[in-house]
C-alpha cells in the first residue's frame, strides 16, 4: 500500500453529528421564506451530504430562488448549533495524525465560509492544513475535482490520500481521484449501503484510522 501522507475528512456525519441542526435549520428556513414542504426527518437524514438541489428534488419541494434560500439558511444555521456535537475521538484522532506529520484537510459540500465557522466553533482550526467548502467554479462531491484541488494545494498525490466520510459521495470522490477510501458507519448512511460502494476500509470509530495507518 502506498504510504498515506494526507487524510481528508468529510464534515457532517463524519466529524460532527449535525443531523438535528441541519434538519431544524432547513425547516425553519423554508417556513421563514414561505415555501410549502413535506420533509420527514428520518428520510431527510438519509440524504444529508447531498446537495440541497438533489434533496429538494427528491422531496418535490419547489425553491424558486435557491440562492436566497441558502443565504437565509446560513444565517439561521448557528441558531441551532446546540443540537450539534463532535463524534467521539475527534480531537484525539486529529491530534495523533498531526503528531505523525500527516496532512489533514476537510472536504464538505457546505459553503466555504460556513465550513470555516463550524471548524472554528469546535476549536479544530489548528488541526487542518486546508478547509475546502463549496467554492464557485469547482464542482462538489462526488466529483474528484475538489479533492484534486486540495492535493495540489498541499503538494500531495491523490494516491497518498485517504478520503474519510460517511456517504457514497465521499467514497465516489476518493475512488475517482485515485485515493484510498474509508467509510464511517456511525454517520448518515447504513453500513450495507456504504458496502455497495466498495470503500477500501470501513470503520465504526474515528480512532480506528490510526490503526489503518500504523
Amino acid at each position: 500500500m502506498t504510504k498515506i501522507n494526507h487524510v481528508c475528512f468529510d464534515l457532517d456525519g463524519t466529524l460532527v453529528t449535525s443531523a438535528k441542526t441541519i434538519y431544524k435549520t432547513t425547516i425553519n428556513t423554508l417556513n421563514q421564506i414561505g415555501i410549502n414542504h413535506h420533509l420527514p426527518e428520518a428520510e431527510f437524514n438519509k440524504m444529508i451530504g447531498q446537495h440541497f438541489h438533489d434533496i429538494f428534488r427528491h422531496f418535490a419541494v419547489d425553491v424558486p430562488d435557491f440562492e436566497y434560500f441558502i443565504r437565509i439558511y446560513k444565517k439561521n444555521y448557528f441558531n441551532f448549533m446546540d443540537d450539534s456535537d463532535l463524534y467521539d475521538s475527534v480531537y484525539e484522532t486529529l491530534s495523533s495524525l498531526k503528531s505523525k506529520n500527516i496532512k489533514i484537510s476537510l472536504l464538505t459540500t457546505k459553503a466555504q465560509d460556513q465550513a470555516e465557522k463550524i471548524i472554528s466553533h469546535f476549536k479544530l482550526d489548528k488541526y487542518f492544513d486546508l478547509i475546502m467548502g463549496r467554492r464557485d467554479g469547482i464542482p462538489h462531491k462526488p466529483s474528484p475535482e475538489p479533492l484534486f484541488f486540495i492535493c495540489n494545494e498541499l503538494k500531495i498525490k491523490p494516491s497518498e490520500t485517504l478520503m474519510v466520510g460517511d456517504t457514497e459521495l465521499d467514497i465516489q470522490c476518493g475512488k475517482t481521484a485515485g485515493s484510498k477510501t474509508c467509510g464511517v458507519t456511525f454517520g448518515y448512511r447504513e453500513t450495507e449501503v456504504l458496502k455497495t460502494y466498495n470503500p477500501d476500509y470501513l470503520i465504526s470509530s474515528l480512532s480506528e484510522i490510526n490503526l489503518l495507518l500504523s
